[in-house]
């Protein structure tokens, strides 16, 4: 048995040194090694967009079709990497405020999937808003609720006291 390579990744700030398996995702890792539950399993294949994560530059990553090894030496944020010291992030504020969630399965890919709308158009239009969420499948809402929190979020990025 040959021993498992080393990845080093900095999840939400803290810098790790983890064993993995070669065919271990990112979302494997970030569930199983590293203890964090936010990031959920939906398909495994791409599709729904609920293991959505962001990296380094904001983007948005499906973490169940990344290879963890291709992460080595890199960043990536969670959902749980939005909060800061016990403040939402304005994408969370405006999600609350404007009640963008239903079952609450999918939120942590759909508020990442924003955050990175939001990282590339702090005002987005509602193109973008679309392009930026069509990899994210929600079955219990329309998005209506969760459009207008995107559209809205730059009031909370604003007034970073503003309570949702």
């Amino acid at each position: 048995m040959s021993p498992k390579p080393l990845l080093r990744l900095t999840v939400n700030g803290d810098a790790l040194e983890l064993l993995v398996s070669p065919q271990q995702t990112l979302l494997d890792v970030i569930r199983d090694q590293v203890g964090l539950m936010g990031t959920k399993e939906g398909c495994t294949t791409g599709s729904c967009g609920v293991c959505t994560i962001n990296n380094a530059r904001g983007e948005a990553i499906l973490s169940c079709l990344t290879p963890a090894l291709e992460w080595d030496g890199q960043s990536i944020t969670t959902i749980e990497g939005l909060e800061r010291l016990g403040d939402l992030d304005a994408i969370q504020k405006s999600f609350v405020h404007y009640h963008a969630v239903q079952c609450g399965f999918c939120t942590p890919g759909v508020i990442m999937s924003a955050k990175a709308v939001l990282n590339r158009h702090p005002r987005p239009t509602d193109e973008q808003i679309n392009d930026g969420m069509a990899g994210v499948i929600c079955r219990c809402t329309g998005h209506i609720k969760v459009k207008e929190a995107i559209r809205e979020a730059h009031a909370f990025a604003a007034d970073p006291a503003a309570k949702p």
